[in-house]
């Protein structure tokens, strides 16, 4: 199976950590595993250069990490603490002159065309971001590979060309037809230089999300729920990454008794627990209460909380 390498961006709810105005002792800690961006993370797999989400702290994670050059932005879902940066792609346009390849599902697409209007408009406004959508389910996809090396051109006061093979400058777009398309779904079996995604369905209270599965590291968030129907794709994980904002119930999360329940039921070598709110103790003391309960309940997965930053593979 091919390796995957998942580096965790953002670990914290929708307000971060700290939040604004805020005294409690998580939002006053001086630990940097208690800073926490919005969720988001970075993945490296099949030759592939992956961001899941792209928050409010996007620009800030970017620039945190070092990266640029994505070969594609994977959207669980649409509320702004997992889309409100989109924007900021404009760089990785200028910088690494490429249109940004974006993957989510219809609905997702149908709120981003009211959200970021003057993307979807024609004549485009010079310097808008340049999106290339594609609408994706639960079915497994396939990163494209037809933009590769199609280079965008900066044409002064008309905005943004593509090169084609004989220098031809042509217009990105001139309707939303031009920049949405279907993900390739694969057929048969895998080949050496594809990257195949495997969706992974969930439940966010009422409204339906996606995690991902790439390889052996499943990344799961704002979910309460997983239908049954999905639980064969979180089999044989080395890694999962489950979310919990508190100890009590919520109406659109997994509660701490409900992500240890679920990480057991997945049986992963390790579990990490993202999209945290400062609810919990500081990192150091709910590592330790973590290592606790799963003693005491006799989970075998090793179950920690994320932190921004740390690296899984």
């Amino acid at each position: 199976m091919e390796k995957s390498r998942l580096t965790f961006l953002g670990t914290g709810t929708s307000q971060g950590i700290p939040i604004i105005g805020c005294t409690c002792e998580v939002c006053r800690s001086a630990d940097r595993a208690d800073k926490r961006f919005r969720s988001s993370a970075f993945v490296e797999y099949a030759g592939r250069r992956i961001l899941v989400d792209a928050g409010p702290d996007f620009r800030m994670q970017m620039l945190a990490h070092g990266l640029h050059n994505l070969d594609g932005i994977l959207l669980t879902h649409n509320h702004k603490d997992h889309t409100g940066g989109l924007d900021d792609v404009r760089s990785l346009n200028y910088i690494d002159r490429q249109a940004t390849e974006i993957y989510c599902e219809r609905n997702v697409l149908e709120d981003l065309i009211r959200e970021y209007p003057y993307v979807f408009r024609f004549p485009k406004y010079p310097g808008a971001p340049e999106w290339q959508l594609n609408v994706i389910d639960e079915r497994p996809f396939l990163l494209r590979d037809d933009l590769r090396g199609k280079e965008l051109v900066w044409v002064h006061d008309k905005g943004y060309h593509f090169r084609l093979p004989d220098g031809t400058l042509v217009p990105t777009g001139s309707k939303i037809e031009d920049i949405v398309h279907e993900a390739p779904h694969p057929e048969g079996a895998p080949s050496p230089d594809e990257c195949r995604i495997i969706p992974v369905r969930g439940l966010h209270g009422t409204l339906p999300v996606l995690g991902f599965r790439f390889g052996q590291i499943a990344y799961l968030t704002d979910m309460s729920s997983i239908p049954e129907s999905e639980m064969e794709k979180l089999q044989g994980l080395k890694h999962v990454t489950l979310n919990t904002v508190s100890y009590k119930p919520h109406h659109s999360h997994f509660s701490l008794d409900e992500a240890l329940a679920m990480a057991d039921r997945i049986g992963a070598q390790h579990t990490w627990l993202t999209h945290l709110s400062h609810t919990f103790p500081r990192y150091a003391t709910f590592r330790e209460d973590l290592r606790r309960l799963c003693r005491e309940r006799g989970i075998h997965s090793d179950v920690q909380p994320a932190y921004d930053g740390l690296v899984i593979e």
